[in-house]
């Protein structure tokens, strides 16, 4: 693809729409997929270990899928929480387009797929659940976990699944460097190559504590 990757905010490549099966959740679902975003041919590995190594999202309140690709961890939080407002957070905007159908397709309205500027500044989220895009590079790959993990809520956790040959120790390690106050880091599973990482924050949110006296 050259230079047209899967963090490419408007992917050159031919769409290409394809049809899939996955399961999510344990039901046979038919989506949609395209060229130019990640894993658009199946359910990726780190998805499906991140999926099956955590527990039920929260019931209520906002959910993040960041790095949201075609929507899978999006959708399952969507099915599973459906009081639940679910922000599918991408930069590439073939990709979003591709939630909003399987959303729709799926009869879901309580989800929403939008650039990371368009989620409103004061949300909190009760729950983050990501497979990072670790090629965008260190430096990226680091502002945007410091842009988004302080926005957990308060006793609210964040889910990251990472192969430990692209550095899911040391990128554990940097998360328990840079959040050492109010968080706690943990390796929560591994399986299939993957590590699970588990961040939880403890303290009141970066949000809330801007309105203190």
């Amino acid at each position: 693809m050259g230079s047209d990757h899967y963090f490419s905010a408007t992917p050159a490549s031919a769409e290409n729409l394809r049809r899939i099966r996955v399961n999510l959740l344990g039901r046979e679902l038919e989506l949609t997929t395209a060229s130019g975003v990640f894993s658009p041919d199946h359910l990726d590995t780190g998805t499906s270990v991140l999926l099956a190594n955590t527990p039920p999202p929260p019931p209520g309140g906002h959910l993040l899928d960041l790095g949201c690709g075609w929507g899978p961890i999006a959708l399952c939080l969507a099915l599973e929480s459906p009081h639940a407002t679910v922000w599918a957070v991408d930069v590439n905007e073939r990709a979003l387009d591709l939630v909003r159908r399987n959303a729709d397709e799926l009869g879901l309205d309580n989800l929403n797929a939008v650039t990371p500027d368009d989620v409103p500044d004061d949300i909190a989220f009760r729950t983050i659940r990501s497979n990072p895009p670790i090629r965008v590079g260190k430096s990226e790959l680091h502002g945007l976990l410091e842009r988004w993990i302080p926005r957990l809520d308060e006793s609210s956790d964040a889910w990251l699944v990472v192969a430990r040959n692209l550095g899911s120790d040391s990128l554990q390690r940097w998360l328990a460097a840079t959040f050492p106050q109010g968080y706690s880091v943990y390796r929560s599973a591994t399986a299939r190559g993957f590590r699970v990482l588990k961040v939880r924050r403890h303290g009141t949110p970066s949000s809330a504590a801007i309105d203190l006296p």
